[in-house]
Order: structure tokens, then C-alpha cells, then sequence
């Protein structure tokens, strides 16, 4: 209390003293008034006069109101048609039940109320009180669930999304449902809450399971051709610091678009190591001799009938010139990177698919299954491929069926994989940069390896990413991290081959401070 009304350092007080405190299990609201006394040696003295206001019930009521909110939940079975369909049917029923006998038990340990809506899909509702036991258990039923064993396959595994937001129940169920799109766009196997504006994120350590249908990706494709041939010209954005998945599969996207006759064109203003040979490939094409614009003339060019595509990145924020988004309603989005909270609200078609390898497998399928016969150029079907082999690291990581069978197609449109290798040959400087790199690794907790890069340059970024790749190549080392810098920025990228989840460190790094970060876990 002394504190709260210590005068001894301001001689020139004034006004009222208002202050919430807490003096044992009781609350108070403490009220005071300042008064300057007159005396006889003039010296200023004061009389301060304290009301203690015992609060403690009205406390306590308004944080049983709290507790008492309802929150509304979504369980979902990730897997589900995969067991339908791989387990016998005599093991079925059996298995499905012990799945749900756990959602039910770990619903009801927190009293509450569970409901199934469909075949793999429970709707639940808990009180705030329980919400706060639940993430203190850190959601442990998705650990509980995967140790449920399956015959032939892999685990299965849950996502939830919970969510206290909204005054109605009915606003709730519909939070819920956009945050379970949040849960299932990072991959599934994790729980997301969403409380006072932001988004909190459990579990996602395992490997996404591909279960994407070619039927989403026909759909996809006759949609997107149908806001090309509606807008007035197409303008299509990557992300900052483009790569080549970002720049194949928007030369892709170009091609669906020209084949339909519309004004076309690529914003990109990254000419640095990551895209320097593919950037001079065009450069001998005359067709792309005004395709590639900065970012003055993209916000000269667009207009509220533009279709704007976005690739290879669904973050408001982490695309090229984010002025854009707000100059036309008419925005597309073809991702496959885990979602993340500054997700593009207001796009009217989503092609999201985090099991693709790829942004350049994504556009890959939808020039397969476009209504109209589109020819790619070679320079086109090469960045398609390159895009495709960078983000799997020349097919190894994170391939599926659908991924070879993209590479296939464009292999059909005549790929020189011999060139393409050569657009990823680094100069003799960066190499001796990036062996100096893992040479300093430290290595923390015998698995992970962590580094830095101390020179300062504009390609830190790229230098960093294919550092951290390189990490990945040493026995036992299942994670890696590399740290540059180039002025204010710090530049962070994780990579990992095992059960870490590096997108989730990373997202915690940039919640505490403004990092750029890129990560691939697979």
C-alpha cells in the first residue's frame, strides 16, 4: 500500500487516488484523495484519506462468470477413410470404438458434453473453468490416441479446435469450425485454441498424411479458370525473397491464364542466388519480356477487377507487396506450407493442401485437369520441375504418388533435368560459405545442430536455408537451425527430418520478436 500512495518523490500531486489491490485472499478497490495541509513552518505537507472497498465477492462472482462461459470444441479423426479402407472389416468396428471410447473419457474427465456429428467428426462443449485444465495437459489425447495400435498402418491421430469467442453459441460453433481449418492446414495430429484474439497451437509433431482427392483439384481448376475468363487481367505474387517454387509455379499459373487470352502478369523483384539462372532463362524468352513487373506497376495496374493470385504462401504479411490485397477482392491463394495465424482472410478460392510437396505440384495438377488443352513452354515445365525439386530436396523428402506423377507430366512437356540441376549449382564462394557454416555447428542434445552465419549479405536468407539442409545430411542430426542477419532483421531457418516440428519453435521465436523464419519439416 505504501507504494501505491508513496508521495515522497512528487512534490506536485494532484487528483484522486483509484487502485485495484489485493491484500491476502481479499480484494479491494482503494480509493484516496489528496489534501495540502497549511502550516505554521509553510512547509508543504500532506493528509491523504484511503477507502478500503472490499470487492472480494463481486471478484469472485465476475470470475465465476468467467469460468462459467461455455467454449465449443471439434474433434476430428485425421485418417479416417484411410482406416475405413485399409483395415479388415472384422478389425473395423473394434478399432473405431476404442478410438472414440478414448475422445469420449478425455471429454468427460473435463465435464463435458461431446456429441458425434459425423463419421469422424465429434462436437464438444466445456466450460472456461476446464478449458484452462485442458491446456494444462497440454492435450494429452493426442498422444493417447496414437498410441492406439493399427494393424498395417500408420498411427492415427486427431486435430481439435476449441474457442471461446462469441456472444452467441451459434458464433462459436462457427469460430471453432474456422479454427479447425486453421488445425487441419498445419497438417492435423494438433489441437488449436483460439482465446482473446489469438491463436494457441498444441501437438503437430507428426507427418502429414496425404489425402488429397483429384477431385478437389478438378474443381480447383475449373474454378480458377472461371475467375480468369470474369476479370479484367490476372496479376500473380509470390512471397519476399522469392525461390523457385514460388517463381515455377507462377510462371504455371501464368500459362492457365494466357491460354484464356487475359493480360497477365508476374510481380518479382528477387534477383539474388535463388532465383539468378532462372531469371536469365526468361531473359532469353521475349514473351517474358514484360511479363515481370516491380511493385510500382503491379499497384499501377491493378484495379477491383484484377484477379490477384497469390503462390506459395498464404500470409497476409510474407507476400511480395501486401498493399495489393487491399486494391481488389478478387484474391487466390495456392499454398501447401503449414497455416499459420496471418492467414489471407478474404480470398475467394483456396487451393491449401499441406500434404503437397509443392506450390509447383499444386499448379502442376491444375494445368492436368484444366477444361482447356494448355501448353506449357519449356522454360515453363523446367521451373515447374525445379520448384518441385527443391522443395523435396531432388525427391526425397516429402514426396507422395501425386508427386511423381506431376514430375512425370512435366518430364512429358519436355524437362531438361540436366539444365534444371544445373540452376541449383552454387558458386565456389557460397559453397566454402555454407561448409564454413556447418563446420561451426554446435550440436544440442546430440540431434540437433544449430550455427551461424556471421557474414552480412543480401542472399543470408537463401544461404541459411541451404546451411540448414546441409546440417540435415550428418548422421543423427534429425533438426537444424541457422541464424543470419542483415541490418535490424535476423534471419532464422529450421529443417528437420524427424519428430521435432520446427515451424512451431519458430512460431514462438516470432511471436517474442520480429524474426524472419522459413521452415521445412518432413
Amino acid at each position: 500500500i505504501k507504494k501505491e500512495i508513496d508521495i515522497s518523490k512528487n512534490k506536485n500531486l494532484k487528483g484522486d487516488i483509484q487502485r485495484e489491490i489485493k491484500i491476502g485472499d481479499s480484494n479491494y478497490n482503494l480509493i484516496g484523495k489528496y489534501a495540502k495541509s497549511k502550516n505554521r513552518d509553510k512547509n508543504d505537507k500532506y493528509i491523504i484519506t484511503l477507502y478500503f472497498i472490499n470487492e472480494t465477492e463481486k471478484v469472485k462472482l465476475a470470475q465465476k462468470y468467467i469460468d462459467s462461459k461455455i467454449c465449443v470444441g471439434i474433434i476430428m479423426i485425421d485418417n479416417y477413410e484411410e482406416i475405413m479402407q485399409r483395415v479388415s472389416s472384422e478389425d473395423r468396428p473394434q478399432l473405431i470404438a476404442q478410438i472414440e471410447k478414448n475422445v469420449y473419457d478425455w471429454v468427460m474427465k473435463f465435464d463435458g458434453m461431446i456429441v458425434k456429428s459425423e463419421r469422424d467428426t465429434f462436437v464438444c462443449i466445456f466450460e472456461q473453468r476446464n478449458l484452462n485444465k485442458i491446456e494444462e495437459s497440454k492435450f494429452n489425447i493426442l498422444d493417447i490416441v496414437k498410441q492406439i495400435k493399427i494393424p498395417g498402418i500408420m498411427q492415427s491421430t486427431l486435430s481439435i479446435a476449441i474457442t471461446n469467442e462469441g456472444e452467441l453459441n451459434s458464433i462459436k460453433y462457427k469460430s471453432a469450425l474456422a479454427t479447425m481449418d486453421i488445425a487441419l492446414g498445419r497438417g492435423g495430429d494438433q489441437a488449436v485454441v483460439r482465446k482473446d484474439g489469438k491463436y494457441i497451437f498444441y501437438g503437430g509433431k507428426s507427418q502429414e498424411i496425404e489425402k488429397r482427392t483429384r477431385v478437389k483439384a478438378r474443381i480447383v481448376a475449373h474454378a480458377l479458370e472461371e475467375l480468369i475468363q470474369k476479370s479484367e487481367n490476372v496479376i500473380i505474387m509470390g512471397h519476399v525473397n522469392g525461390d523457385i517454387d514460388s517463381m515455377g509455379s507462377s510462371l504455371g499459373v501464368y500459362r492457365i491464364a494466357k491460354s484464356l487470352g487475359k493480360e497477365t502478369y508476374i510481380l518479382n523483384e528477387t534477383y539474388g542466388l535463388a532465383l539468378k539462372k532462372i531469371i536469365e532463362a526468361l531473359a532469353e524468352e521475349e514473351e517474358y519480356n514484360q511479363v515481370i513487373i516491380n511493385k510500382n506497376e503491379a499497384l499501377m495496374k491493378i484495379n477491383r477487377n484484377t484477379l490477384l493470385i497469390i503462390v506459395d504462401t498464404h500470409k497476409a504479411g510474407f507476400v511480395e507487396e501486401p498493399e495489393l490485397i487491399s486494391k481488389t477482392n478478387k484474391i487466390v491463394v495456392i499454398d501447401h506450407h503449414r497455416r499459420g495465424e496471418d492467414y489471407i482472410l478474404n480470398a475467394i478460392l483456396t487451393f491449401h493442401e499441406v500434404y503437397a510437396s509443392s506450390a509447383a505440384e499444386l499448379v502442376t495438377e491444375l494445368i492436368e485437369y484444366s477444361e482447356n488443352e494448355i501448353k506449357l513452354t519449356k522454360v515453363e515445365a523446367e521451373a515447374l520441375y525445379a520448384g518441385i525439386m527443391m522443395d523435396t530436396k531432388n525427391f526425397t523428402f516429402k514426396t507422395g504418388v501425386r508427386t511423381f506423377e506431376a514430375a512425370a507430366f512435366l518430364r512429358k512437356s519436355g524437362v531438361d533435368i540436366i539444365k534444371v540441376k544445373k540452376w541449383f549449382q552454387s558458386d565456389l564462394k557460397t559453397y566454402n560459405q555454407i561448409s564454413d557454416i556447418v563446420g561451426k555447428a554446435e550440436i544440442y542434445r546430440k540431434t540437433i545442430a544449430i550455427s551461424i552465419n556471421e557474414v552480412e549479405e543480401k542472399d543470408v536468407n537463401l544461404i541459411c536455408a541451404k546451411s540448414a539442409d546441409e546440417l540435415l545430411t550428418i548422421s543423427d542430426i534429425t533438426a537444424s537451425f541457422v541464424i543470419g542477419k542483415i541490418g535490424s532483421k535476423v534471419y532464422i531457418s529450421g529443417r528437420s527430418i524427424g519428430d521435432i516440428n520446427v515451424q512451431v519453435i519458430l512460431e514462438k521465436l516470432r511471436r517474442r520478436r520480429s524474426y524472419y523464419a522459413s521452415w521445412c519439416t518432413t
